[in-house]
């Protein structure tokens, strides 16, 4: 199962990344990606990522109302207190339903 994560929106000032960047997780665990990647996004993606490798975004209950394979979270950073950037992610599926079950 692989996934794509690409930045939907950035709120305030991220000093990590711009909307329509992204990165990949190859076959559930390898993060491959040209540019770094923020540690406030792996803490907002951790949760989610594994979960998937079982089951639809639709059943976890953060699909997209019309895009039942895309997940979607946002960055731990609250940019109205901090003065940064908080980051919305959109996660694709890109493999089957499960790899292990």
């Amino acid at each position: 199962m692989d996934l794509l994560i690409t930045v939907k929106e950035v709120k305030g000032d991220c000093p990590v990344y711009e909307a329509g960047e992204s990165f990949t997780i190859k076959d559930g665990f390898k993060l491959v990606s040209e540019r770094p990647v923020c540690m406030y996004a792996l803490s907002a993606i951790m949760p989610i990522y594994n979960a998937l490798r079982f089951t639809e975004p639709a059943s976890l209950g953060l699909a997209g109302k019309d895009e039942k394979n895309k997940t979607y979270v946002q960055c731990l950073d609250p940019a109205c207190y901090t003065g940064g950037g908080t980051a919305i992610f959109e996660i694709t599926k890109m493999g089957g339903a499960s790899l292990d079950k």
